[in-house]
């Protein structure tokens, strides 16, 4: 009895080590998706309120979570039994990515926002607020479950060989890492203005240390924030030319010359213009039609 218990610990301490080894391997092979997440959900959970920043940060989150309980046993399963399925929804998932990323060069471009479609009022009421915050919560949730799923394949792959216990564990510990990592982070950023304003008071001294450090903080947080667009629409470019690439035999086999880096953004810059002309022409004949 007491050499079956033993026995027992002895494979539960061989499975951690398993884990714990194939989550340093999957966290390797993931940081990159995770840079680009990082960089696309900073840029879109900035922007509002800074009494609301936290609230919409944290309906980000949770929705970001659900997105896993979704993704994770769908991955599983179609894994096992429809695997070519993965890539479909995968490759889905980059036409999407793409089509954003060629829309905000769009906009730049064209010096103008499609979703700007009301002025933010000096005093907006509860309702508004909130009206105005839900559209864009929805969108960053929607782009957190493509770049989740591009996140649980890339894990998946590195531990498709070892045991389904060790695949559940490993994928599964890289997803709730990836949505604590991101979004812990995301909130430091969103919230500089804040601690930047109360080192500023820390003290009644003008210009001292905490001064200086707090109003670089101030400063800083339109640049950071402006820059964290610029990232998230080329992150978005080479996440979907990722995706592309890797699963698609011409875009693989495609510039062979090219760094892998600039040739994804290529790729994904490219098929985002196609989607966006295709999507643009569609919704202005449909508009055509509907008047």
């Amino acid at each position: 009895m007491a050499s079956g218990f033993f026995a027992l610990l002895d494979d539960i301490a061989t499975l951690m080590d398993d884990v714990a080894t194939m989550s340093k391997v999957a966290a390797k092979k993931t940081a990159g998706i995770l840079g680009d997440d990082l960089a696309v959900n900073a840029e879109k959970s900035s922007g509002f309120i800074a009494s609301r920043e936290i609230p919409v940060l944290w309906a980000i989150t949770k929705g970001s979570l659900k997105n896993k309980i979704i993704i994770l046993p769908a991955a599983f399963l179609l894994s096992a039994f429809l695997p070519k399925i993965i890539t479909i929804v995968l490759l889905l998932g980059g036409l999407y990515l793409a089509y954003e990323g060629a829309e905000k060069v769009y906009e730049f471009l064209a010096g103008k926002k499609h979703h700007e479609t009301k002025v933010v009022q000096k005093n907006p009421t509860k309702e508004e607020v909130l009206a105005s915050e839900k559209g864009k919560i929805k969108s960053a949730i929607f782009t957190d479950f493509i770049l989740s799923v591009e996140i649980v394949i890339i894990a998946l792959g590195t531990v498709i060989q070892e045991v389904i216990w060790v695949q559940i564990l490993v994928v599964s510990f890289i997803a709730i890492l990836a949505t604590a990592g991101v979004y812990g982070i995301v909130a430091v950023i969103v919230r500089m203005d804040d601690f930047g304003l109360k080192l500023i008071a820390y003290n009644e001294q003008d210009n001292s240390i905490s001064d200086y450090m707090g109003r670089f903080l101030v400063n800083a947080l339109p640049i950071v924030i402006k820059g964290l667009s610029i990232i998230g629409t080329i992150a978005l470019m080479l996440v979907a030319g990722g995706i592309f690439s890797h699963n698609i035999d011409f875009f693989h086999h495609l510039l062979p010359d090219f760094p892998g880096i600039l040739k994804e953004f290529l790729v994904g810059l490219a098929v985002g213009a196609v989607v966006f002309i295709v999507v643009s022409a569609v919704l202005s004949i449909w508009k055509k039609i509907k008047s």
